[in-house]
């Protein structure tokens, strides 16, 4: 293939610093997100996949506003969490819901409603723009929107292939990536704006975490996800979490 996009949490064990974007509710401001192509960070991690034998090519933004949905209360405090079989993404951001006391199951987010519908999982994690194109209010009736964490999909190219071609055809590539990067900036937050209201029409009953509440998560799941993250790197991981601090 010449080609292939993926969202960055998908790189799991080959390369676990992708996943520094889901340290619970550390990663979501919109100043950095909008500088991070071509920021230290972002540059990083292109040479790590690049030691895999991919080239990056472009970092579409894709969420900073999770939506945790559920049927018949609402999962606001880490309490609530308790015993909630719950859609996970990976080992680390699962090490996250476990310590709140959750089951998490990875899945992917095409396969969520039906696990939803028949009762496999009790409880959703998804984009909150997500949560309404996949029509998750059939089958849930309370969603709580949270900053949890961000997630990019990016794309990526074969290095020979790309290797191949003229110079202005590269420089065509990574110029349009950087179009799309700052068209998906806006294009993720009017969505996201756009979608508690949207989920509210359909029935379902929408709470915006508060400071507090977002304190308390914080509390519970940012050290189990930090452990999880340091062992998966080695310790590596620390340095991208130092670039982002000096965004």
């Amino acid at each position: 293939m010449e080609a292939a996009f993926s969202v960055n949490f998908q790189w799991g064990k080959t390369v676990p610093e992708m996943n520094v974007t889901l340290k619970p509710y550390s990663v979501t401001d919109l100043d950095v997100l909008k500088k991070w192509p071509g920021s230290a960070p972002a540059n990083h991690l292109d040479g790590l996949l690049m030691k895999k034998g991919v080239k990056n090519a472009v970092w579409l933004f894709t969420t900073r506003m999770s939506a945790y949905t559920s049927q018949g209360k609402a999962l606001i405090k880490p309490d609530d969490f308790a015993g909630m079989k719950i859609r996970g993404l990976n080992k680390l951001v699962d090490a996250g819901l476990k310590a709140l006391g959750a089951a998490p199951s990875a899945m992917s987010g095409s396969k969520v409603y039906n696990a939803l519908q028949t009762g496999v999982i009790d409880a959703g994690l998804t984009d909150i723009a997500a949560a309404y194109s996949r029509k998750y209010y059939e089958v849930q009736d309370h969603v709580t929107v949270s900053p949890l964490f961000s997630v990019f999909f990016h794309g990526y190219v074969n290095p020979k292939w790309f290797s191949e071609l003229t110079a202005d055809q590269q420089n065509a590539i990574m110029d349009a990536g950087a179009t799309a990067a700052q068209a998906a900036i806006e294009a993720t937050e009017k969505a996201a704006k756009e979608a508690p209201g949207q989920l509210a029409e359909k029935g379902m009953i929408v709470h915006i975490h508060t400071a507090e509440e977002i304190a308390a998560m914080k509390a519970v799941m940012e050290p189990a996800f930090s452990k999880a993250f340091d062992e998966a790197t080695g310790g590596e991981g620390q340095k991208l979490l130092d670039m982002i601090a000096k965004m």
